[in-house]
């Protein structure tokens, strides 16, 4: 049985089908990996296993009877912890939402479940999946199963994790600051960060339990161990509110290609200002020369005709208009009197989170007609080129450190940088709403996974996962750690 811890949620589907395997017996290998090695790094946090192995048994009656569920049918699979579950609990990691048992299941983990899922445990994440790493006071720290002396990435450094140590064949996480993108890296597995406004966020935590209003920049989405599972997730996930179904359908593009040798790719390493480690250009400068021997255009000098920095300045303004409306009272206040005595050229990164946080209506519809014009950039850079190639953080996994944020420093190389400036590589796509996958391409020399950001076409998914898909046998695709392969 362990052989199939690793397999992927295709090939475990396929042979439920087949009959080689059961919902039951995949369900208990998952528990006794989980009580096995789960000690070490804390990366499942809830479990529902009584009620999940009652609905595996009745999938396997199904089955039987040549019933089907859905696409994922009995497809025992984990969730981020702060996306609700009814009667499992969702406290995003709070100690004031620790008695928080929804009633009722998010948009998507409702579309998992009506496609035969069964959700069987939580996964671990920061504070209201407010941080690159993922501990707190309700549930404690995961660590990264490559090296437990390091964090998994965060906000879904849970659900990252758990792939990584085969405790899960797919996970749910979400995504505002790098949240998906940032673990899958960290960990070595796939993640995928929808177009925005493609995947229902209601249900999710923050914002409060019961907001129906959906969040500017945030997204829910997929991580798995191939990118054949990030469409098969994707293709459950797609879809409209309940509202707006009445009229609406989301039918998401083709791939714009089927061959590597079809695509011309940008290459973004590194820029002025913002460094990026050695491990990290070294990883994505070797995949990026794999995938030009195998056929693929790639042009370094192919990039977007946009200031970056201006862009991340706008992010950056923009993802504090959204985090702020968390904010306390009292919190706001302070930081309405501080905005009022900050110097109109005053472009540091804490005058653009205080003016972000409490900046009026009319502020963020300027900001929303400047990233309308980056939108029409980022489409005209679509026409000749199909994706960008990039780093979706500037170092791999780094030590736990739970300090003060603002006395928190990364280091890259011999360079020590402000903790909060690895969210740059993630604003990327996130500003103007665009579809990005990243992908593991190996490990630097000590071990540590490395991943490569890909950046699509608004609502154009299928063509960043399709050449994951494509890429996954020249670059190298998911590794397990050492140690958990038992």
């Amino acid at each position: 049985m362990a052989s199939w811890a690793y397999r992927s949620a295709t090939e475990l589907l396929a042979a439920m089908n087949r009959g080689e395997l059961t919902s039951l017996e995949l369900l208990d290998l998952l528990l006794a990996r989980i009580e096995r090695w789960n000690g070490e790094l804390n990366a499942v946090v809830t479990l529902a296993a009584e009620e999940a192995r009652e609905l595996a048994a009745q999938a396997d009656a199904a089955r039987a009877r040549g019933e089907s569920w859905g696409p994922l049918h009995g497809l025992p699979m984990t969730v981020k912890e702060c996306i609700e579950v009814a009667g499992q609990p969702t406290t995003s990691g709070a100690p004031e939402l620790s008695g928080h048992v929804p009633t009722q299941d998010a948009d998507t983990v409702r579309r998992l479940k009506d496609a035969g899922a069964i959700i069987f445990g939580g996964t671990n994440l920061p504070l209201y999946a407010g941080d690159f790493q993922s501990y707190n006071d309700v549930y404690g720290t995961t660590n990264n199963p490559w090296n437990t002396e390091r964090g998994p990435g965060g906000s879904s450094g849970g659900s990252a994790a758990s792939l990584a140590a085969g405790f899960t064949p797919l996970e749910l996480g979400s995504d505002i600051g790098g949240s998906i993108r940032n673990p899958a890296h960290f960990c070595g597995v796939y993640g995928h960060k929808p177009s925005h406004g493609i995947v229902s966020g209601r249900g999710h935590v923050p914002g409060p339990p019961g907001q129906r209003s959906r969040a500017d920049l945030a997204v829910l989405g997929p991580l798995a161990r191939t990118p054949n599972d990030l469409a098969l997730a994707m293709d459950v996930l797609v879809g409209p509110v309940q509202e707006d179904a009445t009229a609406w359908r989301l039918e998401l593009p083709a791939p714009r290609h089927r061959r590597l040798e079809d695509f011309r790719v940008g290459l973004l390493l590194d820029l002025p200002g913002r460094p990026v480690s050695s491990a990290v250009r070294d990883g994505i400068r070797a995949a990026a020369d794999a995938i030009s021997a195998a056929g693929t255009t790639v042009d370094e000098d192919a990039l977007p005709e946009i200031d970056f920095e201006k862009s991340h300045e706008l992010y950056t303004r923009l993802l504090f208009g959204v985090m702020g409306t968390g904010f306390p009272p009292a919190v706001i206040k302070d930081m309405e009197a501080a905005a009022a005595n900050l110097a109109p050229d005053d472009n540091s990164s804490e005058a653009l989170m205080i003016r972000g946080s409490v900046g009026p209506h009319r502020a963020w519809l300027s900001d929303n007609e400047r990233r309308e014009r980056l939108r029409k950039c980022w489409a005209e850079y679509f026409e000749t080129c199909d994706l960008l190639l990039c780093p979706i953080s500037p170092t791999t996994a780094f030590p736990h450190d739970h300090g003060p944020v603002p006395t928190r420093m990364l280091q890259v190389d011999d360079e020590l940088i402000p903790y909060m400036s690895q969210v740059f590589w993630a604003g990327i796509a996130t500003v103007t709403y665009l579809p990005a996958t990243v992908v593991p391409v190996g490990q630097a020399e000590d071990g540590l996974p490395v991943g490569m950001q890909l950046i699509g076409p608004y609502l154009e998914d299928r063509t960043p996962i399709e050449f994951a898909r494509l890429a996954e046998p020249v670059i190298g695709g998911f590794a397990a750690p050492p140690g958990y392969e038992g």
